[in-house]
């Protein structure tokens, strides 16, 4: 790096001091080491200063303070990407977690929240209304990074990906412009933002379409391990039969005697939840279930049944695959990984792709994946102190097992930063135009988020 691009952290603290003054934290600082405590423990990244911005006229300050100086930024939304990505080494961190505003605008069927709003936030305020937002399924996670690059989640037959939702946004540029994003305004950005990860500028409010549902037919029914083969092919064969109103999660969860139990977990979101009792018995007759919980609930109070399963403080690492189907080949290898499992806290889990989601024209937004699926997430969990490399291990020999039944690519939030070829590949026919997108509204490379995009100059 040449003098003139070395960053200037001095120069960046003391101008980004005299915006935000005890906001703004530095290492050696006290504060410091809490503002950049992400969820999964095992991310070890050392940023050069963390902006706590409360709106975004400061977003757009400390944005143009880290372009004078040469810093790159990152941007902390929910900080729940495992890799880490909210931290950039050597960098300026922009913390949203400030910006946390919801409105619900009932009239017109819309939700806006602002970038450092969590699902849980977006949840708790559309409720009263009986109106709500496809979301992932762990509440506490950012919508803006959910969003950004996907936002897979319970509702997605009916009501397709959280981005699909998205009708605008409020956007910081890497020079420091406020714009808007929507099909009126700049509709290239917006393009963008659907997909493209966040690569593109800096989100502060985010506007959504909102769905009226009063409750949904939800909840968990486990098997014993053992019958795990015969449940998952069952599983496969329901998929293919399922209506746009039920999404069904599927996978291996930590059971309470150590050993993994399989799971299937149904969201039934239809006007009748009553239609959706068929599908539930069909569920069951898949084996002998060893719990049995589902209920009609609020969708904001079936998501809790998710909460305290990814404990902050542990450390994480994921794989990711995009199933097709599921072959039998792939459930042999997801039973053979459940079988093998190193910690008694990793899980493996299916997420079920279909109906709405379907529907929406590939080249209509950046997401590069519109045929039916499952996105599968191998997340090995270990306790601090714990030695990482035969987690890492068996994450990576399932990853591997199940390659030969996947599709190229995978969902952009859940790869490694280290698999940019993956990542061009899971883009595909809008690759091209993304990258096109980044270079226009990003030339200097000044951001980085999710998934890792490969610099400007990298061939394409």
């Amino acid at each position: 790096m040449s003098s003139a691009t070395t960053p200037d952290v001095a120069s960046a603290a003391a101008r980004l001091r005299a915006l935000l003054g005890d906001r703004l934290h530095e290492p050696g600082e006290p504060g410091f080491d809490t503002a950049i405590r992400l969820w999964n423990a095992a991310v070890d990244r050392a940023p050069a200063l963390v902006a706590h911005c409360l709106d975004a006229e400061e977003v757009a300050a400390a944005i143009r303070v880290a372009a004078r100086c040469h810093l790159p930024v990152s941007v902390r939304s929910g900080g729940h990407d495992w890799a880490g990505r909210a931290l950039r080494d050597g960098g300026l961190v922009l913390d949203l977690t400030g910006l946390r505003t919801v409105r619900v605008d009932a009239d017109r069927g819309t939700v806006t929240v602002a970038g450092g709003a969590s699902a849980a936030d977006l949840l708790a305020a559309a409720a009263p209304y009986d109106l709500m937002v496809p979301t992932g399924v762990v509440r506490d996670v950012g919508m803006a990074g959910l969003t950004l690059a996907g936002g897979y989640g319970p509702l997605c037959g009916r009501f397709g990906l959280a981005l699909d939702n998205l009708l605008g946004a409020e956007v910081v540029l890497a020079d420091g412009r406020r714009v808007t994003a929507d099909p009126r305004h700049d509709a290239e950005l917006y393009w963008a933002l659907r997909g493209g990860g966040g690569n593109v500028g800096v989100v502060t409010e985010l506007r959504y379409r909102a769905h009226r549902l009063p409750a949904v037919l939800a909840g968990m029914i486990m098997f014993a391990l053992a019958e795990a083969p015969a449940v998952l092919r069952g599983y496969a064969a329901l998929l293919a039969d399922a209506p746009d109103e039920l999404t069904v999660m599927a996978g291996f969860l930590p059971g309470p005697a150590g050993e993994p139990v399989v799971f299937v977990c149904p969201f039934y979101s239809g006007p009748d939840l009553d239609a959706g009792q068929p599908w539930l018995d069909r569920l069951r007759a898949l084996g002998t279930p060893l719990v049995d919980q589902v209920d009609p609930l609020p969708y904001a109070d079936a998501l809790r049944m998710f909460d305290g399963g990814m404990v902050d403080g542990n450390h994480y690492l994921l794989r990711t695959r995009w199933l097709p189907r599921l072959a039998d080949g792939a459930v042999d290898a997801l039973v053979d990984a459940a079988r093998q499992v190193t910690s008694p806290f990793s899980a493996l889990a299916l997420h079920h792709f279909h109906g709405a989601a379907t529907r929406v024209r590939l080249g209509d937004t950046a997401f590069g994946l519109r045929a039916e699926h499952l996105l599968t997430e191998i997340i090995a969990v270990w306790p601090p102190g714990g030695e990482a490399a035969p987690h890492r291990a068996w994450a990576d020999r399932t990853s591997a097992a199940l390659a030969p039944f996947a599709l190229p690519g995978g969902y952009p939030n859940l790869l490694a930063p280290t698999e940019t070829e993956r990542v061009r590949l899971a883009y595909g026919a809008n690759w091209a135009r993304l990258r096109r997108a980044k270079r226009h509204y990003d030339p200097r490379d000044l951001l980085t988020a999710v998934p890792t995009l490969p610099p400007s100059g990298h061939p394409e």
